[in-house]
């Protein structure tokens, strides 16, 4: 199948999406998140769908203001689900998508707010027992509860895989851009509250939190003799080719390639 057939059975689809408030690089604003942005722009271009938007986290201004921003992509209604700052998320997510029961649940990559760790996905699958998908870039197609998907891996490459729903997929970067918000839809959406009780993240209540430093580049050192080949070295981009692509590998033959990449980057000592 080519890249651009779309073949997609949406009717009767039940699709929720994991929103988060974004922060704008320049101006620190709340804003929609931009890959959560995108996994909505996903959704609704898959025709007659059944769309519903979940958040849970704190209530406020930059909440309201960052759900309006998604209801504004043509969504009706959001769903809120007030917790308190150090709560943790995923039992909260975890009772609501049992109720709710979608086919598919599409999330960003990682927020760009609070922790940003891109872990909620992966928890969320191992609490519901579902499939988990990570850099979607596309869904080609979504048949007798299977969605033929194309996944983004390095330097521009794809990789089709079947899933079988339900689902959790995370999207990539590399999905269309989400169309722009309207005034209208965005006020006109039903922004809703579910009461669930917050559970202490035990865990972050442990860390210590700090500004995080820009670490230093290291310098490619030129032994050229012209400074034509000395300019053009230090113009050069660095080539990222110590990278490793695992595939078809064991839990542990992974874990130990990540142990391995960690130790030689000085993370673990």
């Amino acid at each position: 199948m080519p890249h651009n057939a779309t073949s997609i059975n949406s009717e009767g689809l039940s699709i929720a999406i994991l929103v988060s408030v974004g922060r704008h690089p320049l101006t620190a604003r709340a804003r929609r998140a931009d890959h959560d942005a995108r996994a909505v722009e996903m959704a609704l271009s898959l025709g007659d769908t059944s769309v519903q938007l979940i958040h849970a986290g704190d209530d406020g201004d930059a909440c309201e203001e960052a759900m309006r921003g998604y209801l504004g992509m043509g969504v009706s209604r959001a769903t809120h689900i007030p917790q308190d700052a150090d709560a943790d998320v995923v039992p909260a997510l975890a009772n609501i998508l049992r109720f709710s029961a979608p086919q598919l649940v599409l999330a960003g990559t990682r927020a760009e707010t609070g922790e940003g760790s891109g872990l909620v996905p992966y928890l969320l699958a191992e609490t519901l027992g579902w499939t988990v998908v990570s850099g979607l870039a596309e869904i080609e197609s979504i048949e007798q509860g299977v969605a033929t998907v194309l996944q983004a891996l390095p330097r521009g490459k794809r990789r089709r895989l079947q899933v079988r729903l339900p689902a959790i997929a995370m999207v990539d970067s590399s999905a269309p851009a989400a169309r722009q918000s309207a005034f209208g839809p965005a006020r006109r959406g039903e922004l809703t509250d579910c009461a669930c009780a917050s559970v202490v993240d035990e865990l972050q209540t442990q860390w210590r939190v700090q500004p995080a430093r820009k670490r230093p580049k290291r310098l490619k050192i030129v032994k050229s003799a012209s400074a034509r080949d000395r300019f053009k070295a230090a113009a050069a981009k660095a080539d990222s080719g110590g990278g490793q692509l695992l595939s078809d590998v064991t839990p542990e033959q992974g874990a130990e390639a990540i142990f391995t990449l960690l130790k030689g980057e000085d993370v673990l000592r």
